[in-house]
């Protein structure tokens, strides 16, 4: 990114800082991994599973719990706990476009990541914030969600109730939040009981 660039983003990011906005480089010029056509995000319960889940995927360069969907800014995961915030907990996907498709992504989310027929909730996460949804960045995201319920809709007996909504803000997850079911199986040399559960180890 040339020097010139680089000091409008940083510029933008102080400024979103100081205003308590999030700052969205697809909508400002800013780094590639931000920009849509890359970038995905998906609601499918807890974001602990869903990042595990979505993280092994092909083609998946990184990914970020996080929290999107609803009215209050800046929420923490104990707002969000409550069910009120309107959020979700939600998993932004970064991936490479060579490797990879937001279709591919959005069929594998669907079938393999979460049951996308269970309403507000997975398993034992109850609430509006562990929806089944996407968030799609673009007109074609939101074309290709849509086509990718249809598809689910196939492969599932019971009825898919995931929807898609209108691109939000994403609010990034607090840091222990993380990857953490990595963090805690280095941390105690097992996995965790719930990703040991998902993956039947």
């Amino acid at each position: 990114m040339p020097f010139m660039a680089r000091r409008v983003v940083l510029a933008l990011v102080c400024l979103a800082a100081l205003l308590g906005t999030p700052f969205r480089a697809a909508e400002t010029g800013g780094a590639a991994d931000m920009d849509p056509r890359n970038t995905a995000i998906f609601a499918g319960g807890c974001f602990w599973c869903l990042e595990s889940a979505l993280k092994g995927q092909p083609g998946v360069v990184d990914t970020e719990a996080g929290y999107a969907g609803g009215h209050t800014q800046a929420p923490t995961y104990d707002q969000i706990s409550t069910g009120r915030t309107g959020h979700a907990e939600v998993v932004r996907v970064t991936f490479d476009p060579v490797a990879t498709s937001y279709a591919a992504l959005a069929d594998a989310f669907l079938t393999k990541a979460h049951d996308p027929t269970q309403k507000n909730r997975q398993g034992v996460d109850v609430g509006p914030q562990y929806r089944s949804a996407l968030f799609p960045l673009d007109s074609a995201q939101e074309t290709q969600a849509h086509a990718a319920i249809e598809r689910a809709r196939a492969a599932w007996p019971r009825p898919v109730v995931t929807t898609v909504e209108a691109a939000p803000a994403f609010w990034p997850a607090e840091t222990h939040h993380q990857d953490y079911y990595a963090k805690w199986e280095a941390t105690h040399g097992r996995p965790h009981p719930r990703a040991a559960a998902k993956s039947g180890r």
